[in-house]
């Protein structure tokens, strides 16, 4: 059990310092202000802190099942999933990234549509989803019925986004036509 716990503590802190070091090479102008983001920051902060400790945490909390194996290897399965889309999606995307909380679409930007970003649109965000699904499923919790509280607030950020970088990229209304939301080849 100890095991597992450490590979999906592993994996969120692998994920954050992926973001954190790609950060660093996006162009200045794509950086969102700190001013802008201190309560924004300090929820994700404080979620990501949470996930942590409760990975970490020697019981399950609010668990599903007794005898949770299979529940556990499915939910292994997903994370790993999720957490590759997610590092693969931000990798493919390069300078073309900018911070959720203020996205920008300057002149040096680009519609990507290699890689994942052929079959959909948001793999960053259909792979944040699935990590934190296969996370909570893993861990044998309750609190996976949270990740499904999230679906529309990211339904409703990628939506926004769309509409920003179809008024900013030249090409991406044709991307948009073109490929799927979140789930290759259905939505």
């Amino acid at each position: 059990m100890w095991s597992l716990r450490l590979y999906l503590f592993s994996g969120l802190v692998a994920h954050k310092l992926v973001w954190e070091l790609l950060k660093r090479r996006t162009p200045a102008t794509a950086r969102p202000r700190a001013a802008q983001l201190t309560l924004v920051k300090a929820v994700k902060i404080a979620i990501l802190v949470g996930i942590l400790v409760q990975t970490l945490l020697p019981g399950d909390v609010f668990p599903i099942a007794r005898n949770a194996t299979a529940l556990r290897l499915i939910g292994t399965l997903i994370y790993t999933c999720g957490l590759l889309t997610a590092i693969v999606g931000r990798l493919q995307l390069g300078r073309n990234w900018s911070d959720i909380e203020t996205p920008t679409a300057g002149e040096e930007h680009t519609v990507v549509t290699h890689g994942l970003y052929r079959f959909i649109r948001h793999p960053i965000y259909v792979g944040d989803l699935l990590l934190l699904l296969g996370l909570e499923l893993a861990l044998n919790s309750w609190l996976v019925l949270g990740v499904f509280a999230l679906i529309p607030v990211v339904l409703r950020r990628a939506v926004k986004e769309e509409k920003f970088l179809e008024g900013q990229l030249p090409g991406y209304r044709l991307y948009v036509q073109r490929t799927k939301r979140f789930i290759p080849f259905v939505v």
